[in-house]
C-alpha cells in the first residue's frame, strides 16, 4: 500500500510540477480577472486606473422588460489595478503589514484568517470590518466565529489611513483585506508564498452576525460538511485541503477543541492531548478560555508542517482530522506534506481563487472612506 501511494505521489508531482503561483487564472465562478498586464519590476507598486467600461448596451429594437432588469456588472478585477490611480497602494499595505508582523507574528495569522472569514460571508467585500451601529447592533465581526478571536483590524485601519492620505477615496477596504492577507502570507512563509493579486473589489454595505454563523464552517465540521461549505462558495476539495494549511500559523481558543481532549475517544495524539490538558481549563468559558498554538512545531511559520501534523494526529480540530477520513483528501494531505514547495504554490492559487467570491457591483458596493462604517 505504501509503495503504491509513493508512486502515485511521484506521478502527481510530475504532472503538477510546472504549476506556478503566478499562472493565469482565467475566469472564476464569482467574477473574472482581466488579462494581466506586463509584469512590473519586483517590488514596484501595481495598479491600473478606474473601473471597467459599462456593460454593453442592450440590443436595438426595444428596451429591457421592466420585470427583468439587468443588474450592474461586477467589476472586472485586474492585476495592477491601482497602477495609475494610486501607484503606491500595494506598497503602503505591505508596509503596514510588515510593521505589524515585526511586532507580533500572530497578527499575520489573523490577517490571513480575516480574508477567509470576509470572503465566506457576503463575499470578499470587507463586511467583516463594519462596526456595530444603532441600526445594526450585531454585525458579523461580533459573531461567534469572529469575536473575540479575530485579530488584525488595527492593521487594516493603519493601511487605510495611509491610503486615504496618499489617494483619497480610491482603494477599497475589500482590496486592503486581500492585499494584507497576501502580504502576511509572504512574510510568514519566509517569502515562499508570493503571488500577484487582482484588484478592483467594492466594499459591501451589509454585515450580519447571523450570516457569519451560517456560512463560516466551525472546527467541529466533518468532511462532508466542510466540502458542502466550500462548494457553496465555488471552491473544491483541493481548495479545502490547501486552505486548511493556514492552520500552520495562529492560535486557537481552548473552547474550539475542548471536546477532543476531554471526551474519549479522540484520534488526537495522546502526548499532545496531555499537553493541552495542562494548558486548557476543563470547562473553558468566555472569561476563562486561553489560546494555544495551532502548530506546536513551527507556530509562527506558514509552511507545510500542518500536513505532517495531520498525518501524526497532532492537530487541534475535528475539521483538521477530518482530512484523513477519505482516500482522496488523505492523498492530498500526503502530497502537501512530502513534496517540497508544492503546497506554497497551491496555497497562492487557492488564495487568489478565494478572493474572487461574490464580488460586489455598483448597485450594492462602494469604496468606503472609513473601513469601519459605510459612507
Amino acid at each position: 500500500m505504501a509503495s503504491r501511494l509513493g508512486v502515485g505521489v511521484l506521478i502527481l508531482a510530475t504532472l503538477l510540477g510546472s504549476a506556478t503561483a503566478q499562472a493565469g487564472y482565467g475566469y472564476a465562478e464569482y467574477g473574472k480577472i482581466a488579462p494581466s498586464p506586463a509584469a512590473a519590476p519586483e517590488g514596484a507598486p501595481t495598479g491600473s486606473p478606474g473601473y471597467p467600461a459599462d456593460a454593453a448596451a442592450p440590443p436595438q429594437g426595444g428596451a429591457q422588460p421592466a420585470e427583468t432588469p439587468v443588474p450592474p456588472p461586477a467589476p472586472t478585477l485586474r492585476f495592477g489595478f491601482y497602477r495609475r490611480s494610486c501607484p503606491p497602494a500595494e506598497y503602503l499595505v505591505k508596509h503596514a503589514v510588515a510593521n505589524a508582523i515585526r511586532n507580533n507574528p500572530g497578527i499575520g495569522a489573523g490577517l490571513i484568517r480575516m480574508a477567509f472569514h470576509d470572503c465566506f460571508v457576503q463575499g470578499c467585500d470587507a463586511s467583516i470590518l463594519l462596526d456595530p451601529t444603532p441600526a445594526n447592533s450585531r454585525p458579523e465581526k461580533l459573531g461567534g466565529p469572529n469575536f473575540p478571536s479575530m485579530r488584525g483590524f488595527e492593521v487594516i485601519d493603519a493601511a487605510k489611513a495611509l491610503l486615504e492620505k496618499a489617494c483619497p477615496g480610491v482603494v477599497s477596504c475589500a482590496d486592503v483585506v486581500q492585499f494584507a492577507a497576501r502580504d502576511a502570507a509572504f512574510f510568514l512563509s519566509g517569502y515562499k508564498v508570493n503571488y500577484r493579486l487582482p484588484a478592483g473589489r467594492l466594499d459591501g454595505r451589509a454585515s450580519l452576525e447571523t450570516d457569519a454563523l451560517a456560512f463560516l464552517p466551525p472546527p467541529s465540521f466533518n468532511l462532508s460538511e466542510l466540502v458542502d461549505s466550500f462548494r457553496a462558495k465555488g471552491l473544491d476539495i483541493d481548495d479545502l485541503v490547501v486552505l486548511s494549511g493556514s492552520h500552520s500559523v495562529g492560535r486557537s481558543h481552548c473552547s474550539s477543541f475542548s471536546d477532543r481532549i476531554s471526551t474519549p475517544p479522540s484520534d488526537m495524539d495522546p502526548s499532545l492531548a496531555t499537553v493541552l490538558k495542562g494548558q486548557c481549563p476543563a470547562n473553558p468559558n468566555f472569561t476563562n478560555d486561553p489560546t494555544v498554538p495551532q502548530d506546536v512545531v513551527t507556530p509562527n511559520r506558514l509552511d507545510n508542517q500542518y500536513y505532517k501534523n495531520v498525518l501524526r494526529h497532532k492537530v487541534l480540530f475535528d475539521s483538521d482530522s477530518a482530512l484523513l477520513t477519505s482516500t482522496q483528501t488523505t492523498r492530498k494531505v500526503v502530497e502537501n506534506a512530502i513534496v517540497r514547495g508544492r503546497w506554497e504554490k497551491k496555497f497562492a492559487r487557492a488564495m487568489v481563487k478565494m478572493s474572487l467570491i461574490e464580488i460586489k457591483n455598483t448597485a450594492n458596493g462602494e469604496i468606503r472612506k472609513n473601513c469601519r462604517v459605510v459612507n
